[in-house]
């Protein structure tokens, strides 16, 4: 695998400055491979390249640059693209936020589709009607006529939005539903657990000041017909 390559990658996918050393410890071994086996000149060697990479980026007919930044590298937008592409930040629609019972929802609606809302409620083993109209406004799901059974309900599947939203080419590119488990897992349940387990305080703050203030009007009872 070119070396270059390799650089790019790594410098592309970093979100915070990666220094010179950690580049080298992650492609030291590729390189090792190549016959190279002196410290300094592995370094040397992706410093070279790196340089070369460096240069090609601050080329004119490059939108983006790789910086020297807090003693390490990345990719930033050119100076005198930021207008384009701030222009194109605020057209974007803002990230969808959604509650763990309706990723599960859109999960069973996307492998199961098109799928109806008693389908997914013996799936889930909740009743899921509530979830459906969230998933409807929010354009990630989509009516698809009705199932010709007693009742006809109403059939359900995912949209264009949905693949614009997760990156998918069509729902054959639907990972397996053990990976989107684990996506929900560690992409959304971090961001909620904070809400629930506020919501949660909230709750047993609130039942807490109640049950308080009920004590109160107890004891002020009593001591009237004491009285």
């Amino acid at each position: 695998m070119s070396l270059k390559a390799q650089l790019e990658a790594i410098i592309y996918a970093t979100e915070a400055p990666i220094t010179l050393e950690q580049m080298i410890g992650l492609v030291k071994e590729s390189v090792g491979a190549e016959g190279v086996s002196d410290e300094a000149e592995i370094k040397s060697r992706v410093r070279s390249v790196l340089e070369e990479l460096v240069g090609e980026y601050g080329a004119a007919d490059h939108g983006i640059e790789i910086r020297q930044v807090a003693g390490g590298y990345r990719m930033s937008t050119k100076p005198e693209q930021h207008e384009v592409v701030r222009a194109y930040a605020k057209s974007l629609k803002p990230p969808i936020r959604l509650s763990l019972p309706a990723l599960e929802t859109l999960a069973v609606i996307a492998y199961k589709q098109p799928v109806t809302v008693p389908e997914i409620n013996e799936i889930r083993g909740v009743d899921s009607g509530g979830v459906i109209g969230t998933l409807l406004d929010r354009k990630l799901i989509t009516t698809a006529g009705r199932k010709q059974v007693i009742g006809r309900p109403i059939l359900y599947k995912t949209t264009k939005e949905f693949l614009m939203r997760f990156g998918l080419k069509d729902v054959n590119e639907l990972p397996s539903m053990e990976e989107f488990e684990k996506l929900v897992a560690e992409s959304f349940q971090a961001e909620l657990t904070p809400a629930d387990s506020a919501s949660e305080s909230a709750v047993q703050e609130g039942s807490a000041e109640s049950s308080e203030s009920e004590s109160v009007r107890e004891e002020a009872e009593e001591e009237k017909k004491a009285g």
